[in-house]
């Protein structure tokens, strides 16, 4: 089992940048995909970036493509999304999850344990 627990978060004008860690408990924090979801207020959940165990593999959603970055240290157990070019539709509560079999995933369903959140709110 693994607990997580993101920071990072806060207020930030358009064109800025931010940057989300997930520290993890546990000792297998290594064997772990990982991946970042988000939810805007009235709107579900969605994915954002994933990570292989290794980090040598990672995968992001159109939206983000080439603004975010996902990468770990599994030395530290600890997951970042580095945000640049953030626009105000980056606004929403970002959410670390992670999976511990399988393969990279793009789907909420697919994981089992998530942190609390973080709030990301950039203005115009």
């Amino acid at each position: 089992q693994v607990q997580l627990v993101e920071s990072g978060g806060g207020l930030v004008q358009a064109g800025g940048s931010l940057r989300l860690s997930c520290a993890a408990s546990g000792r297998t924090f290594s064997k772990y995909f990982m991946a970042w979801f988000r939810q805007a207020p009235d709107k579900e959940r969605e994915f954002v970036a994933a990570i292989s165990w290794s980090g040598g593999s990672t995968y992001y959603a159109d939206s983000v493509k080439g603004r975010f970055t996902i990468f770990r240290d599994n030395a530290k157990n600890t997951v970042y999304l580095q945000m640049n070019g953030l626009k105000p539709e980056d606004t929403a509560v970002y959410y670390c999850a992670a999976k511990l079999f399988g393969s990279i995933a793009t789907t909420e369903v697919m994981y089992k344990y998530w942190g609390q959140g973080t709030q990301v709110t950039v203005s115009s």
